[in-house]
């Protein structure tokens, strides 16, 4: 039988990050251990909020208490049946990914393989990681563009939009980053529902004269109805987030807009994300896999969809000025995952 226990981490950022309902300056982590048959897998989960139901790390906490009594009386190769499980007993979604990738980093141990290989993925080029350039003055986005390029080679660039100041403020702030970032590197924007539907309208076709590859979440959650009116007449592809949680939202958006943002919080881990990720496609979606403040722990969990997708933003552990995991590593842009067994993630 399992043996669970768990850690709480907070991690400082390097750079506090603002989007449009506010800031961060740090991550809290809930780092889970699930050990069995003398063989430890490792799953993080990470609060967020983006309605008026955060999931707080004491939910986390209250969650691993409440459900560790039936699930150290499992096993872990009965992943599928114990999310099933989670969900029906109404566990936060954010725990669930915890579980779910502990799961798999463990099969991938006690197999002697790596998860990518259990996903019959291969060891494939990751894709390009866009890392995140916050709400801001022009002064200090142009700052934070130089501070990423410290880093290391980034190829691709999330803009936040959305500001309070409003739409010209955006535009200041935006083409103050494009004229920061390199030749060729990839730029997108993510308003997270900072605009309404006119803003949306005028940003995209500004944006779309800025060499700009795809605008995400425009419009707050709840303005679906919204979005045919703003696809059809924005030039770039509009992509959601926080109006995207789980397959179940798909048959409602498709048609509506271009794409979705996986976060594996909001879908309970890498088998809601393969799930949201084989139906996004069936609606002829494209496909983001994004995050919150996750570490290096959670970030090279979600790097492994990278063969399957359109765009990676996994860029929050770049940010983090103490991380305790080493994992995937940035290389040419993108996100090159360990080829140890498990998700190959080590203490530092």
């Amino acid at each position: 039988m399992p043996v669970l226990t768990c850690d709480l981490l907070k991690l400082k950022k390097r750079v506090p990050l603002t989007i449009s309902r506010g800031t961060s300056t740090h991550g809290d982590i809930f780092w889970l251990r699930w050990e069995e048959e003398g063989v430890e897998g490792w799953g993080e989960g990470v609060p967020f909020a983006i309605d008026e139901h955060p999931q707080t790390l004491a939910m986390l906490v209250d969650a691993f208490e409440k459900h560790r009594g039936w699930l150290e009386q499992t096993s872990g190769v009965d992943r599928l049946g114990i999310e099933q499980q989670l969900w029906a007993r109404g566990a936060p979604s954010a725990f669930i990914a915890a579980v779910n990738q502990a799961l798999y980093d463990w099969l991938g141990k006690r197999c002697g393989i790596p998860v990518f290989h259990l996903l019959g993925l291969g060891r494939r080029p990751a894709g390009v990681t866009s890392v995140t350039v916050g709400i801001g003055t022009p002064e200090s986005a142009v700052r934070r563009v130089h501070q990423w390029l410290e880093v290391g080679d980034v190829r691709a660039f999330k803009v936040k939009l959305g500001a309070p100041a409003g739409i010209e403020a955006d535009k200041a702030m935006f083409a103050a980053v494009k004229s920061a970032v390199p030749a060729g590197a990839r730029l997108s924007v993510d308003a997270n529902g900072g605009w309404n539907l006119s803003a949306a309208i005028e940003m995209s076709r500004w944006l779309a004269g800025h060499a700009v590859d795809h605008i995400e979440q425009p419009l707050a959650a709840g303005k679906e109805d919204d979005l045919p009116a703003l696809q059809a007449a924005s030039p770039l592809p509009v992509l959601v987030d926080e109006s995207c949680r789980t397959i179940t939202d798909i048959p409602k958006l498709a048609g509506r807009i271009a794409g979705i943002n996986i976060k594996l919080m909001k879908c309970g881990g890498l088998d809601g994300a393969l799930r949201l990720i084989h139906t996004a496609r069936a609606h002829g979606l494209r496909i983001l896999v994004g995050c919150y403040g996750s570490s290096t722990l959670g970030n090279t969990c979600g790097a492994v969809l990278a063969p399957l997708v359109d765009y990676l933003d996994l860029d929050s552990h770049l940010n983090l000025e103490a991380d305790p995991f080493m994992g995937a590593v940035l290389k040419e842009g993108g996100l090159v995952s360990p080829r140890s067994p498990g998700f190959g993630v080590t203490r530092s």
